[in-house]
């Protein structure tokens, strides 16, 4: 069987395949996707396929036996999932967690990003650097401030001295001697 023979065979074919199909099947959708799979096994051989020789009923039987496996395999699925009950329930986070997201959401968001892929995804400090595109010792100095201000955060005291109402906490300037 030639191309043009193959599409023509197709055309004619596929609307008759997916009604007899779909009656086999119960579902349009699923008749169509066997059909189509049938006509792609088909398709490679063509050249084998003869005029006389009832290509549609050998698409016919391999369409069928495609939506037979695919029944089996999903009341296989569904005996598994019924023999695997969900778990009762899935714990939620604990307040240490609660306090951990917390205390990050109000750092700076460089140092956040750096303590986030450091400790929680494990990467290293020059892996730090390179998906950032900080240098090392920027990194370094990230994660140093950001450790100093999650463990203020996380123990409560979240000054360092007095506090002016309108600024926020007062800090101590360092000033250079000459």
């Amino acid at each position: 069987m030639t191309e043009d023979e193959f599409d023509a065979f197709y055309a004619t074919a596929f609307p008759r395949l997916t009604g007899q199909l779909s009656a086999f099947t119960g579902d349009h959708g699923e008749a169509q996707d066997v059909v189509q799979e049938a006509f792609v096994r088909a398709w490679d051989r063509r050249q084998h396929f003869l005029s006389n020789s009832a290509p549609e009923a050998w698409i016919r039987t391999v369409a069928m036996r495609l939506a037979v496996s695919r029944w089996r395999r999903a009341r296989r699925w569904l005996e598994l999932v019924r023999r695997t009950p969900p778990p009762d329930s899935t714990p939620g986070p604990g307040p240490e967690r609660t306090a951990l997201v917390a205390a990050l959401r109000e750092l700076p968001q460089a140092q956040r990003m750096a303590i986030v892929l450091h400790y929680l995804c494990d990467l290293s400090v020059e892996q730090v650097a390179s998906e950032t595109g900080a240098p090392v010792g920027t990194v370094k100095a990230r994660l140093s401030r950001g450790r100093a201000e999650l463990a203020k955060r996380l123990a409560g005291d979240e000054t360092d001295g007095p506090v002016d109402e309108a600024d926020g906490p007062v800090r101590k300037e360092s000033r250079r001697v000459r």
